[in-house]
């Protein structure tokens, strides 16, 4: 009876409808044994028969047994009931919870207007799915997406991260332009935008012509194969002086190859970090512009121009010219790795070129890198053909003018080229064009006239007084004044030097502003002069107790290279044997205390200064013989070129009246200009 009381209250607690009385009376108010059984019985969950067999059964002790027996079955099923439930409930909890936590989300997103950014943060990993990254790429990136699950949505981090995964979704990884390389055409579009610069056409034309050639060829599947190597392309590397078009051949080709076209300005960028990026882990940090631009490209194989490459400064923070050695390496720059992304992305298809104004600021190691392509001035006579084909019709559209309403003759072309610009390239040209536009567009306007017509005589009251006074070959020859001819980025010049002779202590006085070089230039034509002085027929007499000045007018330019020697011992051979240097001649060249003359760089400006100078006559060292084939054929037609080997051969050519014969220089006057008879006669 007290197991059954016992039991009893279990299912009493867990089961709910049982009034309390029953309970109660089961517990405390039946004290009779057969009657305990038989109201516990009555409240069991037992079929019928099982009812039926306990009223059969009359012993009480075995009745009692036989309840209890139900009782425990009952508690057993009881205790399942409550497993399962509490089981579903728990089940049934989270989901519900979860979800209606999802709908709270929901609600306070749509509140604070963030539901794009979770369907953004979607849209950035569908977006990486798809791309075909390399492995290392694939292993950072679904790093980094991890992350951005963890990181809270306004946390620094996230924002962090976000940027880096939306630069390297918007990199082209294997996103490749079709290129279409016809050489035909390449050579139309060449010659439809640019005029002249015949070898740079030459040499870009080869190198199209050697991709076509190698893509025509099988692929070489051979494990280990290094050929794959000599398929990248060399990087060009455009050297000219300001406005020549290298920047615009650059994009000519893009479009004969039908890639897509980047450019990036090195000018003055003076940190590692602007070629390689920084990396993460600064606050703003940016990949690197190689980066940047192949994000712009949007292809794997632009034509990617690295613009002003002398211009890298160095500064603390690296040099960026070093940087740009494992760009332009073809062996390396499959894996450059910018510090920002921090895997490596392949720039192997990239063809890159590069243009500078001055080959000697471009460090060694990346010149070594470089395929150099030279782009030389232009001539008098491709300015104008340029001007007529391209920047007259350009400045007549940009200054609002039909091409019937200004007409300009060659002879006003040909006077602003000569008397308002002095460049090697035609930017200044352009600018003088579009002022005169401007000046006959408000003519126009004003209704003071139709239609223009210029001619050379109109252009000094349209667009002022010329600018330019370039040298003009001497009127007549002089003691002591000889004619060399100079170098500079923007098209050759001529130069005179003069050499004096006074009264003095034996020194030589250098003015001008001369640098070094030529500084010791005309100490070793003084040196070669007195050393031969009895060769050269200067007096005995002419080096004792006398200073000799030496002169290069233009005070104000600085000068300086080897090249003015054989000019400065012409005019010290001048002014100490007192015979007149000839005006009508001009010469380059180095020299040797020995005599010889040394060959020299620039030659094609330096003729064609010359030329623009009036001059027909130029004496070059022999060794420049070759670069003569670099003038255009108009002028080499007018032009008497002596080359020479000894300063003998010069002076014979440069001094009136002198011929060399048997290491002598043999003048035909007899007495020189202005020494009395103490020093005449031949020597």
């Amino acid at each position: 009876m007290r197991k059954i009381r016992r039991s009893w209250r279990c299912i009493a607690k867990q089961k709910s409808g049982l009034p309390t009385e029953v309970v109660q009376q089961v517990l405390q108010g039946v004290a009779d044994p057969g009657a305990l059984a038989d109201l516990v019985a009555g409240h069991l969950d037992i079929q019928s028969l099982e009812r039926q067999q306990l009223l059969e059964t009359l012993a009480v002790e075995d009745r009692l047994r036989r309840v209890l027996v139900h009782v425990q079955r009952q508690i057993a099923v009881l205790d399942a009931q409550e497993d399962i439930k509490s089981q579903v409930q728990e089940e049934l909890g989270e989901r519900q919870r979860e979800m209606l936590l999802r709908e709270q989300m929901k609600a306070i997103r749509k509140e604070l207007g963030e539901e794009e950014e979770a369907a953004e943060a979607d849209d950035l990993k569908k977006r990486l799915d798809a791309l075909d990254l390399p492995e290392a790429a694939r292993k950072e990136v679904d790093r980094e997406l991890a992350r951005l699950e963890r990181a809270g949505r306004e946390s620094m981090e996230a924002q962090v991260i976000r940027t880096y995964l939306e630069t390297v979704a918007e990199l082209p990884w294997n996103k490749r332009a079709e290129e279409s390389l016809d050489l035909k055409r390449a050579e139309e579009i060449l010659e439809e935008d640019h005029y002249g610069l015949q070898d740079v056409k030459d040499q870009v034309l080869e190198f199209l012509a050697v991709r076509q050639l190698r893509q025509q060829q099988p692929k070489t599947e051979a494990p280990g194969n290094e050929d794959d190597r000599a398929s990248r392309a060399p990087t060009l590397l455009f050297v000219g002086p300001p406005g020549v078009g290298k920047t615009s051949i650059a994009k000519s080709i893009a479009r004969s190859m039908g890639r897509p076209y980047v450019r990036i300005s090195l000018g003055g960028a003076r940190d590692e970090a602007d070629i390689r990026g920084h990396r993460r882990t600064y606050v703003g940090a940016m990949p690197g512009r190689i980066i940047q631009g192949m994000k712009q490209a949007g292809a794997k194989n632009p034509i990617f121009l690295l613009d002003e490459v002398d211009k890298l400064g160095i500064s603390f923070q690296g040099d960026p010219a070093a940087a740009l050695l494992e760009v332009l390496d073809p062996a390396q720059n499959d894996t450059f790795t910018d510090h920002y992304l921090g895997v490596p992305f392949d720039l192997s298809e990239v063809l890159f070129i590069a243009t500078a104004n001055f080959i000697q600021n471009i460090p060694g190691p990346l010149l070594d890198r470089l395929e150099t392509v030279n782009f030389a001035g232009y001539t008098e006579r491709e300015k104008l053909e340029i001007a007529k084909r391209y920047l007259v019709p350009r400045q007549l559209r940009e200054n609002g003018l039909r091409a019937d309403q200004l007409t300009l003759s060659d002879g006003a072309l040909s006077e602003i080229i000569a008397s308002y610009t002095r460049e090697a390239g035609v930017r200044q040209l352009e600018r003088e064009i579009g002022k005169l536009g401007r000046k006959i567009a408000r003519k126009i306007a004003d209704g003071a006239a139709q239609q223009v017509t210029v001619g050379p005589k109109d252009i000094p009251d349209l667009i002022g007084r010329p600018k330019v006074h370039p040298e003009r070959m001497a009127g007549e020859d002089q003691v002591g004044v000889a004619t060399g001819m100079y170098y500079t980025p923007v098209g050759g010049d001529i130069m005179f030097v003069e050499a004096s002779v006074m009264r003095g202590k034996g020194e030589l006085v250098l003015t001008g502003q001369l640098g070094d070089v030529m500084k010791e230039s005309a100490r070793a034509a003084l040196t070669y002069a007195k050393s031969h002085a009895d060769l050269l027929g200067i007096p005995e007499g002419a080096f004792i107790d006398t200073d000799i000045h030496v002169h290069v007018p233009a005070g104000a330019i600085p000068k300086d290279g080897p090249s003015a020697g054989i000019t400065m011992a012409t005019a010290l051979v001048s002014a100490l044997s007192r015979r007149p240097a000839r005006h009508d001649i001009a010469m380059t060249g180095e020299i040797t205390l020995r005599g010889r003359v040394l060959p020299i760089g620039g030659v094609k400006e330096k003729v064609l200064g010359a030329v623009r100078a009036g001059i027909t006559t130029v004496i070059l060292p022999k060794e420049n013989e070759r670069d003569l084939e670099d003038l255009p054929e108009e002028v080499r037609k007018t032009l008497d070129v002596h080359l020479v080997e000894e300063l003998g051969d010069v002076l014979s050519l440069a001094l009136r009246g002198a011929r060399f014969e048997s290491g002598h220089l043999i003048f035909e006057t007899e007495a020189p200009i202005g020494l009395a008879g103490a020093h005449s006669g031949h020597h």
